[in-house]
C-alpha cells in the first residue's frame, strides 16, 4: 500500500516544493524586467528537472525500468543541449560572467571592435552600445568578453587636442596659450606635451581631464574652439608651411579669424542629450531602480524586527514603494519602445 501510495505522495511533496521555490524566485518580485527574470527561470527550470527525477526515483518499478527512465531523460536532456546553438550557450555563460565581474555598467563609456559610445541595455545574451552617431550597435556577450574592451573610468577621462605648429613660434609661449585654452573649458589638471619634432612643424597636443564624462563630446569640441581662439588671439596663426597665395599682400598680415559674436552671446546645445539618449535613459533607470529596491529591503528587513503600530506604517511605507517600482517599470517600458 505504502509503494502505491508513495508516488501521490513524492508528487505533492514535488509540488508543494515548486510553488514555494517560484513564488520565493518571480511572484513575490514582481517588479523585475524580463533580464533579471532569466537567472531565476532557469533556476526553476533545474528545480523541475530535479523533481522529475525525484518523482521517477519514487515509482513503484523495478531497478531495471528506473534506471531506463532516467537513462531516457538524460538521452532527451544530453540532446536538446547538444542540438541548441552552441554560440547561444557560449554568449549565454559570458553574459554571467560579465553580471560577475561587471566590467563596465549601463550608462559607462566604452569601446568596442572601433565603435565607441555608451552601453544602453545588458543582457545575458548580448550588450547593447549607442554610439555617438546614435545608432544602437549590439555585440555577442562572447565577443566582448573575449575582446578587449575600453572603458571610460567614470572618476574622469582626458580630454586633449593635436595640433601643429611653425618653429617660428617659441615652444613656451606656446605652452602658455594651451594651458589658458585649458583653463577656458574648465578642464583639471592640464599640461602640454610636445609630441615630434617635424620637416616644417612642431607638433603639440594639449589635454586636461575631465570629471564630467557624460559630456565628453561637448568638451572635445569646447577644447578644440578654446585652443583655435586662444591661438588667434595670441597672434598665432594655425596654418601649413606650404600655404601660398598668389594675391599681393602685406607681409605682415596675419591670418586669423575673428569673431564678430561676444563670446558670451554663443550659445550651443548639449549634443550629449541628442546622442545618447537611450544610454543615458537606461542608466537614469537603473540608479532610480537600485534606489528603490535598497529602500524596499531597508523596510522589509525592518518589519520583520518590528511589531505594534508601527509595523503598520512600515506596511504602507513597503506597499507605497512597490507601487512606484511598478510605476517606474511600467513607464520604463513605455519610454523604451518609443526611443
Amino acid at each position: 500500500m505504502l509503494a502505491i501510495l508513495a508516488p501521490f505522495i513524492a508528487l505533492s511533496i514535488i509540488v508543494l516544493v515548486l510553488y514555494f521555490s517560484h513564488w520565493w524566485l518571480l511572484a513575490r518580485h514582481p517588479h523585475l524586467d524580463s533580464s533579471d527574470k532569466l537567472p531565476r527561470h532557469l533556476v526553476m527550470i533545474a528545480l523541475v528537472l530535479v523533481g522529475v527525477i525525484a518523482f521517477v526515483l519514487a515509482l513503484p518499478v523495478s531497478d531495471s525500468s528506473r534506471n531506463q527512465i532516467i537513462a531516457l531523460l538524460g538521452i532527451l536532456i544530453s540532446g536538446t543541449l547538444a542540438f541548441s546553438s552552441a554560440s547561444l550557450m557560449s554568449n549565454f555563460m559570458a553574459g554571467i560572467v560579465l553580471r560577475i565581474n561587471r566590467p563596465f555598467r549601463i550608462g559607462d563609456f566604452v569601446k568596442v571592435d572601433g565603435y565607441t559610445g555608451r552601453v544602453s541595455s545588458m543582457s545575458l545574451l548580448d550588450t547593447e552600445i549607442q554610439t555617438e552617431s546614435r545608432e544602437l550597435v549590439s555585440f555577442a556577450n562572447n565577443y566582448v568578453l573575449t575582446n578587449p574592451v575600453v572603458v571610460v573610468r567614470s572618476s574622469g577621462t582626458i580630454v586633449s587636442v593635436e595640433l601643429s605648429l611653425g618653429y617660428d613660434v617659441h615652444h613656451s609661449e606656446v605652452e602658455q596659450v594651451l594651458l589658458r585654452a585649458v583653463e577656458r573649458v574648465e578642464l583639471a589638471d592640464g599640461f602640454v606635451q610636445v609630441t615630434s619634432l617635424g620637416d616644417f612643424a612642431v607638433s603639440y597636443r594639449v589635454a586636461g581631464l575631465l570629471t564630467d564624462v557624460k559630456s565628453l563630446l561637448s568638451a572635445r569640441s569646447h577644447l578644440h574652439k578654446a585652443v583655435l581662439d586662444e591661438l588667434h588671439n595670441a597672434d598665432i596663426e594655425i596654418v601649413s608651411p606650404k600655404f601660398v597665395n598668389s594675391k599681393a599682400l602685406d607681409p605682415d598680415q596675419r591670418f586669423l579669424a575673428k569673431s564678430t559674436v561676444p563670446a558670451e552671446q554663443v550659445t550651443e546645445a548639449s549634443p550629449e542629450d541628442l546622442v545618447f539618449d537611450k544610454a543615458e535613459h537606461a542608466e537614469q533607470f537603473e540608479l532610480a531602480k537600485a534606489a528603490l529596491e535598497t529602500q524596499l529591503e531597508q523596510i522589509e528587513h525592518a518589519i520583520k524586527n518590528s511589531d505594534g503600530p508601527n509595523k503598520e506604517q512600515l506596511l504602507a511605507q513597503r506597499d507605497s514603494l512597490a507601487q512606484q517600482l511598478e510605476a517606474l517599470l511600467q513607464r520604463h517600458k513605455v519610454e523604451v519602445s518609443s526611443l
